[in-house]
């Protein structure tokens, strides 16, 4: 019988003007072709915020100046793998975003989310997203 295994990661929802940074995984990776937030996984012995800003210098090309502490929680299966998702905001980095991991960057209003294939794990926390940017839905 194979037990399940977890693994933790995190994800920056970056503000700009309203906006939020989503991008667009690769085809050739799973979950190919969604729209997600950037992030990665936690590496061993590494704090969530600290594993936050290497993800998003080795995915977007910068330098995030602040943290905000974790806005949200979610978990999701893919059969035996379990993923726990830290969500955090980011308002302040240094340097433009540079597409280095996704097929695709885009700067879109937290509605236009709906409207995307987004993970499904990243659905159920559109409602705390909408709130903690009072955004009405």
């Amino acid at each position: 019988m194979s037990q399940a295994h977890w693994i933790p990661v995190v994800a920056g929802i970056l503000v700009k003007g309203g906006l939020v940074l989503v991008g667009q995984r690769p085809d050739s990776q799973s979950l190919g072709g969604v729209w997600e937030f950037p992030g990665g996984k936690i590496e061993r012995g590494e704090q969530p915020q600290a594993a936050l800003i290497r993800e998003l210098r080795e995915e977007l090309g910068i330098e995030v100046l602040e943290v905000s502490p974790v806005q949200m929680v979610q978990t999701h299966s893919y059969g035996y793998t379990n993923i726990l998702i830290l969500f955090y905001l980011v308002r302040y980095w240094r340097g433009e975003v540079q597409p280095r991991h996704h097929t695709s960057l885009e700067w879109v209003t937290p509605q236009e989310l709906l409207s995307r294939p987004i993970p499904e794990a990243n659905l159920h926390i559109i409602g705390d997203l909408y709130r903690i940017l009072g955004v009405s839905q």
